[in-house]
C-alpha cells in the first residue's frame, strides 16, 4: 500500500485564476468522487484574487513495496506495467489516467498535472520482482498510465534505472510517450533493440502546435515528437506511432496528416485510440471544451455520446478503446484506409522473452535517494 499525503478536498468547480494556471491543462481542481468535504474559493471584494504565481510543480515520494502492475484486463496486449511516475506534469486534458489520482486523495484536475508521485525505489523493487521465483517475463509496458518521460524524469531518472535492469535481465519492453526525452535514453534502447526486447511507441494527437499547446501544454511540441520518431529508428530502435485520442470535431480530421507524417519519420506501426471519459474527467474536458472550443463544444459532445451509446464513457471491455456507431466506425474505416494505402502494419514486431536471465538479489541493494 503506498502512503502519500492526507486526502485532498476541493469544490466540485473550484476554477484556478489564469495566471496560477498558466502552461497547465486544466481549468479547475475539480472535485474528487472521493471527497468528504468541499472548500469553496470567494473573492472577499480586496482583489486578492486578481494576481496568482503559477502552480509549481511537487514532488511527493511514493513508498509503494511493489513496481510490477498485474492486469486481466481482455482488450489491453500486455499484463504487467511499470508505472514509475502517478500523475503526469504533461497536463494532458483528455488523459484517461487522471481518475487515479483520486486514490491518491488529490484531484483529477490540476492536483493531477501538479502533484506528482514519484516511485525512487523502482529499480531495486524490480529487481526483487524479477528475481522472485516462479517469475516467468513477457512484455512489460510503460507509459500505459502516466508518461515515463515527463518532465521530472529529466532530474529524477527513475525510468532510466529502470531501463537498465532491464538491459541487464534482457527483459522485453514496450514504452508509450509523447515526450522526447525518450531520445535520451537510445544508449541503452539501442542496446535491447539489438537483441529484439523493446520497441517505442509515441503518441501523436495533432500537427497544430496552438492545439497542442492548448490540449497538452507540457508534453514536447509535434515537431519534437516526430523528431523522436525519426531518431529512435535511425538508432535502429522500432519506432511507431499512437494517433490518440482522436477526438470528433477537434483533431479527428488530421487522423491521416498525423500517419503520413509518421511514416515520413520512420514509424512502420500504427494505432488509434477514441477519446475515453472516465469518471471525472467528463468535468474536466467539458469545463476545457467550453473554454477553448465554444462554437463547436455541443458538436464534440453530440459526437462523443453517438460513439457511447447514448453516454460521455462506457468502459465494457472491447469497446472502451474504439466506441460504437457510426463515428467511430467511421474512424475505423479511415484509419484501416489510410494504414493500407501508406503501408503500416504489414510486419508487427514481437518482442523475444526467451533471453531473460533472473537477476542476482543483493541484500546491499539501497534507497536512491
Amino acid at each position: 500500500m503506498s502512503k502519500i499525503v492526507q486526502r485532498a478536498v476541493s469544490t466540485p468547480a473550484d476554477h484556478a485564476h489564469p495566471d496560477a494556471r498558466r502552461g497547465r491543462g486544466a481549468l479547475s481542481t475539480v472535485r474528487s468522487r472521493y471527497d468528504s468535504e468541499t472548500r469553496q474559493r470567494e473573492d472577499d471584494g480586496w482583489d486578492n484574487l486578481e494576481e496568482a504565481e503559477p502552480l509549481k510543480t511537487v514532488l511527493h515520494e511514493d513508498s509503494t513495496r511493489h513496481i510490477i502492475a498485474w492486469n486481466k484486463s481482455p482488450d489491453i496486449p500486455f499484463d504487467r506495467s511499470i508505472n514509475p511516475y502517478r500523475g503526469c506534469e504533461h497536463g494532458c486534458i483528455y488523459c484517461f489516467a487522471r481518475p487515479s489520482h483520486a486514490y491518491l486523495g488529490f484531484s483529477p484536475g490540476l492536483d493531477f498535472e501538479t502533484q506528482i508521485v514519484f516511485k525512487p525505489n523502482a529499480a531495486a523493487l524490480l529487481r526483487q520482482e524479477l528475481a522472485a521465483k516462479g517469475y516467468r517475463p513477457a512484455t512489460l509496458s510503460m507509459g500505459s498510465n502516466t508518461d515515463p518521460y515527463q518532465p521530472v524524469e529529466r532530474e529524477l531518472r527513475i525510468t532510466r534505472s529502470i531501463l537498465e535492469v532491464l538491459l541487464e535481465t534482457r527483459h522485453p519492453l514496450g514504452i508509450v510517450t509523447k515526450n522526447h526525452l525518450v531520445t535520451r535514453d537510445i544508449d541503452i534502447l539501442s542496446e535491447m533493440a539489438k537483441l529484439g526486447l523493446v520497441k517505442v511507441f509515441v503518441s501523436l494527437t495533432t500537427l497544430d502546435r496552438r492545439l497542442a499547446r492548448a490540449m497538452e501544454p507540457r508534453a514536447s511540441t509535434p515537431p519534437k515528437r516526430l523528431e523522436a520518431i525519426r531518431m529512435l529508428n535511425e538508432a535502429g530502435i522500432p519506432a511507431g506511432v499512437m494517433t490518440a485520442p482522436m477526438i470528433p470535431a477537434v483533431n479527428d480530421m488530421e487522423l491521416e496528416r498525423l500517419l503520413e507524417a509518421a511514416w515520413e519519420a520512420g514509424a512502420r506501426e500504427a494505432g488509434w485510440v477514441l477519446l475515453r471519459l472516465p469518471f471525472e474527467l467528463k468535468e474536466l474536458w467539458r469545463e476545457w471544451l467550453t473554454e477553448h472550443f465554444p462554437d463547436r463544444a455541443s458538436k464534440v459532445m453530440k459526437l462523443v455520446q453517438e460513439s457511447r451509446g447514448g453516454k460521455d464513457y462506457v468502459a465494457d471491455f472491447g469497446g472502451r478503446m474504439r466506441g460504437e456507431g457510426a463515428y467511430a466506425d467511421l474512424i475505423a474505416q479511415r484509419f484501416a484506409l489510410a494504414i493500407k494505402r501508406i503501408g503500416f502494419n504489414e510486419r508487427r514486431l514481437g518482442l523475444r522473452k526467451d533471453l531473460f536471465v533472473p537477476p542476482e538479489k543483493d541484500a546491499r541493494q539501497g534507497r536512491l535517494f
